[in-house]
């Protein structure tokens, strides 16, 4: 009996040293889903989606906090994880292209490498990558892609798709005064 006492006193004491602990502080750069088509989830819930999606993008999305971006904290020429904290991850749940090269199904690392007028977008095989472990070995695809400019400033990375039609999206990222727009068949 004087064991299970000493049990229920230690299983006590944990469970009261479990329930005070804290939560973290909300993350600067808060992680978001992106959807093709939008709002995939919530047509799935409603029985509007019968199908798999045919893209899903997780990333962090960095604040500007009246940072220079593109040419400061992002430098020009050098690989960029497209966010912060892990890699942005994307997954094609269908074969896509890209300008008309191929990307088999499957979830990619994404990486950039960004200069003022055009960026490299890498699609790269490891995954769960926080930081910049970048391994070019395990490239499996790069498209180049030209740089337009926003008319107003965007505070937070923003990557989102824009469904064209029945059988082609166009991948977009936006931040600062910049925006790419990557379209792809599939």
């Amino acid at each position: 009996m004087k064991h299970v006492l000493i049990c229920l006193l230690t299983l006590t004491i944990a469970c009261t040293a479990m329930a005070q602990q804290k939560p973290t502080d909300l993350d600067k750069s808060p992680v978001d889903i992106s959807y093709c088509p939008n709002n995939y989830p919530i047509l799935k819930m409603s029985g509007k989606a019968q199908d798999l999606p045919i893209a899903r993008v997780i990333y962090s999305r960095p604040q500007k906090a009246n940072r220079t971006i593109f040419g400061g904290i992002v430098k020009y020429n050098e690989v960029w994880r497209l966010g912060a904290n892990e890699a942005t991850e994307i997954e094609f749940f269908r074969n896509v292209k890209f300008n008309g090269k191929a990307l088999p199904k499957g979830r990619y690392t994404m990486y950039a490498i960004c200069n003022e007028n055009t960026w490299t977008i890498i699609f790269n095989s490891e995954k769960d990558v926080w930081g910049l472990l970048y391994n070019q070995d395990k490239d499996v695809l790069r498209v180049d892609v030209p740089v337009t400019k926003n008319e107003d400033a965007v505070e937070a990375l923003t990557i989102y798709f824009d469904n064209n039609d029945k059988s082609s999206a166009t991948l977009n990222i936006m931040w600062d005064d910049v925006k790419i727009a990557l379209p792809f068949t599939y």
